[in-house]
């Protein structure tokens, strides 16, 4: 049981990677020198920092800290250079890997015996992290450092895979490898594709170590865990947040509509001061899209010189029966349709669109929107794009639909 003031909560059902470690005594740390990324998503099941656990644990020599996006204590705002800097509470060198290099040099590695990579992701491909952990395999392998992630949860279940693959000439750090746009995996799954695929860099491979969770099947949603949920950026304040991001999360790419980010709801509205809200939601309510309903909404962002926007709420019926790319092409279909005047595409900066072709991972996307290509047929076309990676992910999993894993 846990103890918050005078309340007793049960014990989550699931053990993540560092709680499962914890449980084993440290053992494959014991003795060796270690290094750290993480951010605020890594902690133990007490909601300790794994950056302090490490640091407590007996016979582990835990002496380099290193920080994503946003940082390793998450005080640095999304897209903006984090500076190398001492941590406060432990007195450790935390090394950026979100400024002037995305990928820990040899200096950075120098004396390590292993580099652990404990981040909660949201099992969206243009999610900033996966990307530094692929960048920090391939580190490891060029400087002989071992590799260890600490498993956790996709909070989108480890069962849909959907939105478009990526292109290879789309490759950028909110890409690095092609892979659908919800990718079905956890984080230590994802891993081990990616070293045995030959993804890192002139198909090195890194001595891979997967700390797994015990207690995670996955057909799991977040709430099914009994964790505690973290954000792990700003705009992702709900454990139902990142259904939401891909729902929505293009059009912050376009700057041409808002998704409710600046707003208590962030990618859960879509809205414009120009939107006529009741037509609006009456044309998405027809297309009766599974497991999600639309409401008319009028609201106003913080710091916006009181603009009021127009637009739609999203409201989830049923998670298991929606198709969240679905949602998200409807939604940029209705924007063009609709309200052709405020074309969202030809008033978008011409980087504003390479930004949306690049995190989308493709050009095919936007081109058949505007050519009215329907959206049933565009699903279908990506969904055959995906057959073959659904094949290729199976042998990398290690959970099963129930129970803990497949070892």
């Amino acid at each position: 049981m846990l103890c918050f003031g005078d309340k007793t909560v049960a014990q989550p059902k699931v053990k993540t990677g560092i709680d499962v470690l914890r449980g084993r005594n440290f053992d494959i740390l014991r003795g060796k020198r270690v290094g750290l990324i993480t951010n605020p998503t890594g902690v133990a099941n007490d909601l300790r920092a794994t950056i302090d656990v490490l640091h407590a644990a007996p016979g582990v020599r835990l002496v380099a800290l290193f920080g994503p996006e946003h940082g390793a204590r998450g005080d640095a705002e999304a897209g903006k250079w984090v500076e190398n800097y001492t941590d406060q509470k432990t007195g450790l060198p935390v090394y950026s890997l979100y400024g002037t290099t995305r990928k820990p040099t040899r200096d950075m590695l120098r004396g390590l015996d292993a580099i652990i990579y404990d981040i909660q992701d949201i099992g969206v491909r243009s999610y900033t992290y996966i990307s530094t952990m692929g960048y920090a395999m391939e580190a490891a392998a060029e400087n002989g450092v071992e590799f260890i992630v600490f498993d956790r949860p996709n909070p989108l279940t480890g069962n849909r895979v959907e939105g478009p693959m990526m292109e290879d000439i789309y490759k950028s750090f909110v890409g690095l490898y092609s892979i659908p746009y919800v990718y079905g995996m956890t984080v230590g799954e994802l891993a081990r594709m990616v070293n045995e695929e030959g993804w890192l860099a002139n198909g090195i491979k890194c001595n891979l170590t997967i700390v797994p969770m015990e207690g995670w099947n996955r057909a799991m949603w977040w709430d099914d865990t009994g964790l505690e949920w973290i954000p792990p950026s700003p705009n992702i304040p709900r454990s139902t947040s990142p259904m939401f991001y891909v729902m929505t999360g293009l059009l912050g790419e376009l700057g041409t509509v808002n998704q409710g980010v600046g707003y208590t709801l962030p990618f859960e509205l879509v809205g414009a001061p120009w939107i006529d809200a009741p037509h609006f939601a009456e044309y998405l309510g027809k297309k009766k899209l599974p497991g999600v309903e639309f409401r008319p909404i009028y609201y106003r962002i913080y710091n916006d010189n009181g603009t009021r926007y127009s637009g739609v709420q999203i409201h989830v019926t049923n998670r298991d029966a929606i198709s969240l790319t679905a949602v998200q092409l409807h939604i940029l279909s209705a924007l063009y349709t609709l309200f052709p005047d405020r074309n969202i595409y030809a008033r978008a900066r011409r980087e504003k669109i390479e930004s949306f072709d690049k995190i989308f991972g493709s050009a095919e996307i936007r081109r058949e929107l505007v050519t009215y290509t329907r959206v049933e047929d565009m699903l279908i076309k990506i969904d055959q794009k995906n057959e073959d990676f659904v094949k290729r992910r199976e042998k990398y999993l290690i959970y099963q639909e129930t129970g803990n894993n497949n070892d």
